[in-house]
C-alpha cells in the first residue's frame, strides 16, 4: 500500500482533533495484546459510519494505512480507557474501505464470541469473515443513470443546438432514470458526450447505482410437488415450529432415509411465511449444489444465495451481496455461510444437516467450529436452531439427553417407499483363507459375488474405502534391512500413487505434498522394493481385474482428493451417476454422506478399520458414523438394499451396532466410557501446537508456555488440568517440529479464561509458531 500521503486521504489525518467521537477499531492484524481493539477519533466527516463499517486507519511509527473495523463507537473517552491527557495522541480513522462493507451488529456480536471463545484476535476473526472477493469488490461495476434536471426541461431552448434538442427531446419519451447505453440507443447518440453538455447545461443530472455482477444460474433438482409428511414428521415440524421467535435448540435423530430434508423445507417455508430468512448449513461444499437445487425446486418464488469456497470469486460477491442487502430468503452453504451478512433482525431459523461432520470444524485462524458457531448465531438473533443426523456428535447427543440443553425428536423410520438396508459383517481374516493365491486381495468372495449379482440386475453399486492412492507401505523386501520410504520432511510414511495407463508409479507425503519417483530398489541394500497396504487405486485395479465390462472413467469412476479437484468434477460425476452411466463408484468418504440415488442396490465397505487404528478417542464414534451413514445410501428406491461391511474386527462394538443400526446403544456406552477416562464431551479440551524448524527451541517454548499456563490456571479453585508438553502424534511436519500442550476441565468458560489471561499477558501470539484450538476434532 502507498504510504500515508494529504492526496490520498484528504478525509483525515492522524493529529486531525476529534470532532464527533471515538471508536475501537479491530485491525486485521495479529495484535492480541489489544484484544478488543485500538482507540481512534472519529472524525466528523466519518461519523456516518456505524458500527461493523470496514475503514482504514493509520497504524505503527509509520502511520501504515490499515485496514480495521469500527466494533465500538462512542462520544466518552473513559469508556475507550482514554484520558483527557491521552486524547490528543490518538490519531484518527483515514477513510472507509473501499468495499464499503459494514457487518450487522448480530455478526459483530458473533464475531465477538468466536474471537473470545477460539482464542483468536478480533481483527483477524474479522478479515476470515469477509470473503476476499467482497474486499477486492470482484464482479462490482458501477453504471450511470439520467434524468430529467426539471420535469419541463424545455427542448426548444436557444441555448441548445440541434443535436441537443433532438436528444433532450427523444429522453423526454423514455421511462427515467434510464441508463447512459439505453439514453446512447434511444437518443442515436455515438458517445456521452452530448449528455455530459445536457447535464452541464442543466437539463439531465446524473445519478450512478454499484452492482455486483456474475453469471449464476442454479436449476431446480428433484421433483417441485411436496411430499406429504408423516405423522412423526408432522409432530416434529409442529413442535419446533411453535418455537420460531426465541432461541430454542432442537436435534432431528433420525435414520437415513427418514425424511429429515422434508422436516427441513416444511420448517424453511414456514420461517418465510413469517417474513423471516433462513440459512441451511451442510458439512461439505460438493453437497452444496444438490442441497440448494433442492431448495430452488421447492422454493420458485424465493431467491437462495450459495456461500461456499468452490464459487468464481464474482459469484461469492454477488451472494454477499444478496445477503447483505436482505434480497436473499434462503441462504446454503458450507460452514462459511453461518456467517451470511443478513440484516439484524431478520434471520427467523438456522439448520444443521448432518451435524456430526467434521467438515464443519476450520483448520486455520480462527478455527471455529461451524455448528457451535450456528448455535451461537441462533441465540444472538433469537431463533430456532435445529441439528439434524443420523449419527448425532456424542456433544450433540449429550446435549439432548442429559444436559437437556437440547430438546430430542426422533424419527426411527424410513420415509414410506423406503426400506432399511440389510448389513452384513464380513470376517476379512476368514475370507482370506478362501483365496488360493499368495496375492493381496481387496475384495473378498461375498463382496464380489454381491457385486456380480447387482450388476446383472442393472443396479448401482457404491464401494467405500477412505484411504487414497495406492498402497500405504514402501519398504525393502528384505526384513532384515528395515529400510521403508519416509519423507524426508515429515516424520510420516510416502504414500504410493500409481497412473495406470502411463505405468507410472511414485510416493507422495499427504502431509507436505512432496513428491519423487517410486525407487525400484532399496537404496540401503540394493534388493528390491515392495508396497504393502490398500488404497482407492489399487482397489480400482483388482476391480477392473474382477469385472472386465467395466470401463475405468466410464462405468467405473473413482473418487478422492486425487481425481475430484473440484467440485465441479464431483458435481459432473454425480450426474453421470444419477443417469446411470457410472455403474460402479468407488472413493473416500466424499460418497458416504449425502447422496440420494434409488438405483444404488449395494454398498460395500472395503476396509472398515481404517479409522479403528488411528490413536484418536473418537476412532470408535467415526467407524460408526462412516459405516453407518455409507450403508444408509442404498436402499433408497423400490429395493431394499444392501450393504456388505469387511473388517479383521467383526465384533468391535462400533462395527457391530453400525450393522444393528443401534446407535443409542453405541453412543451411551461410549459417552459412559468417555466420562470413565475424563474425555470430551465429559470434559472440555483446548490444544495449543507450538512448531519450530529447531526441535530443542520448540520444546524449550512449549515448557515456558505450559508453565505460565499452569500458573494461570493455579489461580482457580477448580484448577483445569495442563498436560504437557509432548510431541505431536506426526512430530515433524514441513521441517518443523510439534510440541502440544492439552488444557482440559469441566467447563468450557475455564479453559476460556485461561486462554484469555494469556492472551491478554501476551502469551499467545498466534502464527506460524503457535496454532490454538479450542474443542479439537482429531
Amino acid at each position: 500500500m502507498p504510504p500515508l500521503t494529504d492526496s490520498l486521504f484528504p478525509i483525515e489525518s492522524p493529529q486531525s482533533p476529534p470532532a464527533a467521537g471515538f471508536a475501537l477499531v479491530a485491525v486485521e492484524r495479529a495484535l492480541d495484546h489489544a484484544p478488543e481493539g485500538l482507540t481512534y477519533l472519529v472524525g466528523q466527516s466519518l461519523a456516518h459510519l456505524p458500527e461493523g463499517a470496514r475503514i482504514l486507519v493509520p497504524l505503527g511509527r509509520g502511520n501504515q494505512p490499515t485496514a480495521g473495523w469500527i466494533v465500538r463507537k462512542g462520544t466518552d473517552p473513559a469508556e475507550f480507557g482514554a484520558s483527557l491527557e491521552t486524547v490528543p495522541k490518538l490519531k484518527s480513522i483515514l477513510a472507509q474501505d473501499e468495499s464499503e462493507a459494514v457487518l450487522p451488529g448480530e455478526l459483530l456480536a458473533l464475531a465477538r464470541w468466536v474471537s473470545g471463545y477460539y482464542a483468536c484476535p478480533i481483527g483477524m476473526t474479522l478479515a476470515g469473515i469477509l470473503p476476499g472477493a467482497v474486499r477486492k469488490q470482484v464482479g462490482r461495476v458501477t453504471r450511470v443513470f439520467y434524468e430529467l434536471a426539471q420535469p419541463q426541461a424545455d427542448a426548444e431552448s436557444p441555448k441548445l443546438t440541434k443535436r441537443q434538442r433532438e436528444a433532450l427531446a427523444a429522453i423526454r419519451l423514455m421511462e427515467l432514470p434510464a441508463e447512459q447505453v439505453a439514453v446512447l440507443a434511444a437518443t442515436g447518440l455515438s458517445s456521452a458526450q452530448t449528455l455530459k453538455r445536457l447535464v452541464e447545461l442543466g437539463c439531465l443530472r446524473t445519478s450512478k447505482r454499484t452492482t455486483v455482477e456474475a453469471s449464476w444460474s442454479m436449476a431446480a433438482v428433484g421433483s417441485t410437488a411436496a411430499v406429504e409428511p408423516t405423522a412423526l414428521q408432522h409432530e416434529v415440524i409442529e413442535n419446533i415450529a411453535n418455537t420460531f421467535g426465541a432461541f430454542a435448540q432442537h436435534l432431528i435423530f433420525g435414520v437415513t432415509g427418514s425424511g429429515k430434508t422434508e422436516v427441513y423445507i416444511r420448517l424453511i417455508r414456514r420461517c418465510l411465511d413469517r417474513g423471516k430468512k433462513a440459512v441451511l448449513l451442510v458439512p461439505e461444499i460438493a453437497l452444496t449444489p444438490q442441497t440448494a437445487g433442492r431448495i430452488v425446486a421447492r422454493f420458485p418464488d424465493s431467491r437462495v444465495a450459495i456461500l461456499h469456497s468452490g464459487l468464481t470469486a464474482g459469484q461469492r460477491n454477488l451472494m454477499w451481496s444478496l445477503a447483505s442487502e436482505g434480497k436473499a430468503d434462503v441462504i446454503v452453504g458450507a460452514r462459511s455461510a453461518v456467517f451470511a451478512p443478513i440484516p439484524d433482525g431478520s434471520l427467523g431459523l438456522v439448520i444443521v444437516d448432518e451435524e456430526h461432520e467434521t467438515g464443519y470444524k476450520q483448520d486455520s485462524a480462527p478455527r471455529y467450529h461451524g455448528r457451535d458457531c450456528a448455535i451461537r448465531r441462533a441465540q444472538v438473533a433469537n431463533c430456532p436452531i435445529v441439528l439434524g443426523s443420523a449419527t448425532p456428535s456424542l456433544e450433540s447427543w449429550r446435549n439432548a439427553t442429559k444436559r437437556k440443553t437440547s430438546t430430542l425428536h426422533r424419527l426411527p423410520d424410513r420415509a414410506p417407499g423406503l426400506r432399511v438396508p440389510k448389513v452384513s459383517i464380513v470376517d476379512f481374516a476368514e475370507e482370506r483363507r478362501q483365496f488360493r493365491d499368495r496375492r493381496v486381495h481387496l475384495i473378498g468372495p461375498t463382496l464380489a459375488d454381491a457385486m456380480r449379482e447387482t450388476l446383472a440386475d442393472r443396479g448401482q453399486v457404491l464401494l467405500l474405502l477412505n484411504r487414497r492412492g495406492y498402497a500405504n507401505y514402501i519398504a525393502c523386501a528384505d526384513p532384515r534391512c528395515g529400510w521403508t520410504a519416509q519423507c524426508s520432511e515429515c516424520d510420516a510414511g510416502m504414500i504410493c500413487h500409481q497412473d495406470r495407463i502411463a505405468s507410472l508409479q511414485w510416493v507422495r507425503c499427504h502431509h507436505c505434498q512432496a513428491e519423487q519417483q517410486l525407487p525400484r530398489s532399496c537404496p540401503q541394500c540394493g534388493k528390491p522394493v515392495t508396497v504393502f497396504g490398500l488404497g482407492t487405486q489399487r482397489v480400482e485395479e483388482e476391480l477392473l481385474g474382477l469385472f472386465p465390462m467395466l470401463e475405468e472413467g466410464k462405468s467405473l469412476v473413482r473418487v478422492d482428493g486425487d481425481t475430484m479437484q473440484t467440485a465441479k468434477h464431483f458435481h459432473d460425476c454425480l450426474a453421470r451417476f444419477a443417469s446411470l452411466e457410472i455403474r460402479v463408484l468407488m472413493g473416500t468418504q466424499m460418497i458416504a454422506k449425502g447422496l440420494d440415488f434409488p438405483s444404488v442396490q449395494l454398498v460395500g465397505v472395503v476396509s472398515a478399520d481404517t479409522a479403528l487404528s488411528l490413536p484418536d478417542f473418537r476412532a470408535g464414534e467415526r467407524t460408526f458414523q462412516l459405516v453407518s451413514q455409507v450403508s444408509g445410501r442404498c436402499g433408497r428406491g423400490g429395493n431394499p438394499g444392501r450393504a456388505i461391511v469387511q473388517t479383521f474386527f467383526p465384533e468391535n462394538p462400533a462395527i457391530r451396532l453400525a450393522a444393528a443400526h443401534d446407535y443409542e446403544s453405541f453412543a451411551n456406552q461410549e459417552l459412559r466410557d468417555r466420562e470413565e477416562f475424563g474425555l470430551p464431551p465429559a470434559r472440555r479440551l483446548a490444544r495449543l501446537t507450538l512448531r519450530d524448524t529447531s526441535e530443542a527451541k520448540a520444546l524449550e517454548s512449549a515448557q515456558q508456555l505450559a508453565d505460565e499456563l499452569r500458573s494461570i490456571a493455579a489461580q482457580s479453585k477448580q484448577a483445569a488440568e495442563v498436560r504437557g508438553p509432548q510431541a505431536a502424534r506426526i512430530a515433524r511436519v514441513s521441517g518443523a517440529y510439534r510440541f502440544e500442550i492439552e488444557l482440559q476441565h469441566e467447563t468450557a468458560a475455564e479453559i476460556s479464561r485461561i486462554l484469555a489471561a494469556a492472551r491478554s499477558a501476551g502469551l499467545l501470539p498466534l502464527g506460524e509458531h503457535l496454532a490454538v484450538d479450542v474443542d479439537p476434532v482429531s
